[in-house]
């Protein structure tokens, strides 16, 4: 048996080897086109002139690599060792290839014992000489020769498991932490050192449930019996002293309201600590979307009271911030927006954000085809709970659509409540004036509108702008009193997206999305027609025109509808870090006075590319009605940013 204090040390044929659950990781590169603007590269690598006038003395070599296995542990070793990873590039003269061949026995000694292999050989020749036997200011011809070769040896298991001051049970659900045992840290299965470190955090996470925040592992045992081929641990852990929350400070703010920070992270004084609180009042800091860095930190050490100081340290963003967006569509031409924000008008995280947007923009210009629209909201984050928000929101907007020209303006109250991290909803009271002229069905019509308006959200996915696994579901509803015409309406929508991930990295996903909507009320020339339904566009029925899909009123027109049935499937490929594809087909239909069946639906099919960038992918689309009716496009461009749904 080999024993070295708390590290496996394992004999190999050559050497010892004395590492301590070493974790190896790599980047996969490849190939890519490059783009500059005003001296800046906003993606690709650099050219070998440029990696030459950088690196000095820039050293190649040819490589071989035998590992005598295949799958999991060749894929492992290659992965880990730099030397190969790097083959393609130069390195920074002989010391830097030294240094690099140097590291790969560490690196390659942690990918195999990352897979339970304690008794490996690991060989790197350079010109015939080992590496680790070469002196930095040797004479190495260029290019080098480098042999790599690695004997894994067998594989090991665990043997006696065991754990000192393990967390009683049993715990309330909410604070039970995944055994270790079900990682695979248990007598028999196979020894891989990762599972080590993730077991000693499961037995430490168990104790901090318990309102014990500074348990910590006070000694590791880890010993390698070749002969057995096992790996016996032994763990202790130091629970440390029980608390409970202390008094909390804030450092860092300028223009927030200290007060406020403690109330907005939830966190009472005297009750018991608990990591869930903690994270959960980061969680709550953050989405005040103010501070450009934050932390909770608490004290060293648990005073004797057991009440345990936490200061909050903040850094606060600038206060304003604006931005601006374009959308494009060949069939419903350009769209421009922008948006003025302030993040913190009275110290508490009130935002006020004011948004613009001109739309319909085509060529030849005809500024009385325009769409506008001007708005601005106001939120008020805390105003019962920290995950209760006050919003209040005006807009006033002219829209020019083929069948009529509409002129608003609405106003929202209401507020906001996040549940839980994947459920919300709100409610309020909202009211619309509207004016439609040019209606070639109805004629020039005003409508005045107050009532509620509800909303409730399921969204687990991974990503907003480009989700690759998840689901999200939203209803909506809107019960509604029209005072010209005094009607009731009611409107409810429900949509429902899902996305899988068939693999682990993101690169194959297919996206699926359905939408229907429901229109309670009078006739259809007493309802506004913004609270019909259409369908069509590049959030719609990509192919189609937007809004351009409804009922036919007879006369060649079409109108909104009071039902509507949408639904998209989307499979996304992505090549690399910059560029992905995707292929789509779309559906919609639009009734008048009942719900829509699968056979009626328009569709729409075609396919995309994705740039990738760290606000989303932007996104170009071709897409052509499957079924067009007459007048409907050949075909559309879409250009936008994140993903379609």
């Amino acid at each position: 048996m080999d024993q070295v204090g708390s590290v496996p040390t394992v004999k190999t044929p050559k050497h010892k080897i004395s590492l301590a659950f070493l974790l190896a990781g790599t980047l996969l590169t490849g190939p890519a086109l490059g783009f500059e603007l005003f001296g800046i590269q906003f993606f690709g690598s650099q050219s070998e002139e440029d990696i030459e006038a950088v690196i000095a003395d820039p050293r190649t070599y040819d490589i071989t690599f035998e590992t005598g296995a295949e799958g999991e542990v060749d894929g492992a070793l290659r992965g880990a060792s730099n030397l190969w990873g790097d083959r393609e590039e130069p390195s920074s003269g002989v010391p830097g290839l030294l240094a690099k061949a140097r590291s790969d026995y560490a690196r390659m000694t942690a990918a195999l014992y990352n897979l339970g292999y304690y008794g490996g050989a690991i060989s790197i020749l350079i010109n015939g000489r080992e590496a680790s036997s070469i002196p930095p200011d040797a004479n190495i011809p260029e290019p080098a020769t480098i042999a790599v070769t690695v004997n894994s040896g067998p594989q090991f298991t665990f043997g006696a498991l065991n754990v000192a001051n393990r967390a009683p049970g049993p715990v309330p659900p909410q604070d039970e932490v995944e055994a270790p045992e079900d990682i695979g840290f248990a007598t028999g299965e196979i020894a891989h050192a990762t599972i080590v470190a993730q077991a000693e955090q499961r037995l430490v996470e168990s104790w901090r449930q318990l309102g014990y925040p500074k348990a910590a592992i006070a000694s590791r045992d880890v010993v390698a019996d070749h002969p057995t081929r096992t790996i016996d641990v032994a763990i202790t852990v130091d629970p440390g002293a029980y608390a409970m929350i202390g008094p909390i400070g804030v450092e860092g703010t300028t223009n927030m309201d200290p007060a406020f920070v403690v109330r907005q992270t939830g966190l009472v004084p005297g009750a018991e600590y608990d990591p869930d609180d903690l994270e959960l009042a980061q969680q709550r800091l953050a989405r005040l979307d103010v501070f450009r860095s934050l932390r909770i930190q608490a004290a060293e050490q648990v005073p004797a009271n057991g009440l345990l100081p936490y200061q909050i340290i903040v850094q606060e963003q600038a206060l304003r911030r604006f931005g601006v967006g374009a959308t494009l569509a060949t069939i419903d031409g350009l769209g421009v927006e922008g948006y003025w924000l302030h993040r913190n008008l009275f110290g508490q995280a009130e935002r006020l954000r004011l948004d613009a947007r001109v739309a319909g923009i085509g060529f030849p210009l005809e500024t009385e085809e325009f769409d506008y629209a001007f708005g601005g909201t106001f939120t008020k984050p805390g105003i019962y709970t920290p995950d209760t928000d006050l919003v209040a929101s005006i807009s006033a907007d002219r829209s020019v659509l083929p069948l009529y020209t509409q002129t608003a303006i609405g106003a929202r109250v209401g507020i906001e409540q996040l549940f839980t991290d994947t459920i919300s909803g709100g409610i309020g009271f909202q009211a619309q004036h509207s004016y439609f002229e040019n209606d070639e069905t109805f004629g020039d019509r005003t409508f005045t509108t107050v009532g509620l308006y509800g909303r409730g959200a399921f969204d687990n996915r991974d990503s907003q702008l480009d989700p690759t696994e998840g689901f999200f579901i939203e209803a909506t509803v809107d019960p509604l009193y029209e005072l010209e015409y005094e009607n009731f309406i009611g409107r409810a929508t429900l949509e429902a997206r899902t996305y899988f991930d068939f693999g682990t990295d993101g690169n194959y996903v297919l996206a699926a999305r359905i939408k229907g909507g429901g229109l309670l009320g009078p006739s259809l020339s007493e309802i506004p027609p913004n609270l019909l339904f259409f369908a069509g566009g590049g959030g719609s029925v990509r192919g189609y025109g937007f809004r351009s899909i409804g009922v036919d009123d007879g006369a060649g027109n079409v109108t909104g509808g009071r039902y509507l049935l949408e639904g998209s499937v989307e499979g996304r490929v992505r090549f690399n870090d910059d560029f992905g594809a995707v292929a789509f087909v779309d559906g919609g239909y639009v009734a008048a006075d009942r719900f829509p069946g699968l056979e009626e639906l328009r569709l729409g099919a075609g396919v995309g590319i994705r740039y990738y960038t760290a606000l989303g992918p932007l996104r170009l689309d071709a897409a052509i009605p499957i079924n067009p009716r007459s007048g409907d496009p050949d075909y559309a461009l879409y250009v936008g940013i994140g993903q379609s749904f």
